[in-house]
Order: structure tokens, then C-alpha cells, then sequence
């Protein structure tokens, strides 16, 4: 059963002695980003991504430094009319964080899937998080666009143990964020 499957009918399996099944996992989630990103970090925050910045004012602590378990809030662009919403699940070094999150790259030709630990890459002229590049499954490494960022918002529950998984690729996304492809620089 997908975890969104469960969610939905959780309160009447559990009214009748039902549990989870064993196999329910938080990567097994398909759709949109802003139910993972609650999922995922305890953060109880409702409405389109790009709302969860002005939502979080007063409830929770915002920042520009991301840490384990924060949720960093896109933009509302053209390419993004909801914004996003992803949650840290490592920190490589002060410019590159890997993600944990859904509904961004396509698998097996449809978007929704959850993806653990991808590379997001600070590439803001000041290094404060204001504008990121994204690794894109479709591309096999950093994808084009850069995203204009709101910031990090720091939960007050302890996030999902599926967050990250035991052996990140650190020099993977370290590689997909200094190393160019096509002989230009990535960092702008």
C-alpha cells in the first residue's frame, strides 16, 4: 500500500486493529511534493509550496542555512506556478545539500515519485541560498534551471528516518555541482 494510500485510510484500519503494512515506506510515495514535504519533516504546514514561507512566519524558525531535516521553500516561478517544497537530508558543505522530495523528476515516464538524497546546488552570487540548481533524473546530474529560493524552514519534530539513505554518493554530488559537463562552469 503507498504511504498516501495509507494516510487517506488510516484513521478507519486503525478504528478496526489495522497497522501499516510493513512494506509502507515513505520512498514509496507518488505525488505531489507539499504531503511529502509534511510526511517527511513533521512540519505542519498546509497549501500550495509556495505559500509555506509566509505560513511558517511566527510558527517556525526560517533561515538561509539549511540543516537535516529543514524544508526549503522555491519560488513561485513560470516553470514552478506552485513553487516546491523539498527536505534536506544532508548537508555536503556550506554551497551543496542533497534533498529528499517528490514530484520533480519523471520515473518510468510519470512525475510524483519520491527521490532520496538528490543534489541541490547553491549557485546565488552572495552563497544565501537565493538561487539553487536542482539534480534532474532526466538529465543524470544538475538540471538547467535555476530556481529562485525563499529560504529553509526548521521543524520542530524530528523528520522521517527514511530522509537520507546509509550510504549517500557525498562525492557524487559534489561532482554534479563543481564539475562541469560541457566545459562551462556550473556556479554562475
Amino acid at each position: 500500500m503507498r504511504l498516501y494510500a495509507f494516510r487517506r485510510w488510516a484513521p478507519a484500519l486503525l478504528a478496526i486493529g489495522m497497522t501499516a503494512p510493513a512494506s509502507a515506506s515513505l520512498l514509496d510515495y507518488v505525488g505531489q511534493c507539499v504531503p511529502f514535504a509534511r510526511a517527511a519533516s513533521g512540519i505542519q504546514i498546509y497549501g500550495n509550496a509556495w505559500t509555506w514561507w509566509e505560513q511558517a512566519d511566527g510558527k517556525y524558525e526560517r533561515t538561509h542555512k539549511p540543516k537535516e531535516g529543514a524544508v526549503i521553500v522555491f519560488a513561485k516561478t513560470p516553470r514552478l506556478p506552485f513553487g516546491h517544497v523539498a527536505v534536506v537530508s544532508r548537508v555536503v558543505e556550506k554551497r551543496v545539500v542533497m534533498l529528499t522530495h517528490a514530484n520533480w523528476s519523471r520515473q518510468n515516464g510519470e512525475r510524483g515519485h519520491a527521490e532520496q538524497d538528490v543534489t541541490l546546488f547553491d549557485v546565488s552570487r552572495n552563497n544565501d541560498w537565493s538561487d539553487v540548481k536542482v539534480w534532474y533524473k532526466d538529465v543524470d546530474g544538475l538540471g538547467g534551471g535555476v530556481y529562485p529560493v525563499y529560504g529553509f524552514i526548521y521543524g520542530h519534530a524530528h523528520a522521517a528516518a527514511e530522509l537520507t539513505s546509509r550510504n549517500p554518493d557525498y562525492v557524487g554530488a559534489l561532482i554534479d555541482a563543481y564539475v562541469p559537463v560541457s566545459g562551462e562552469p556550473i556556479a554562475r
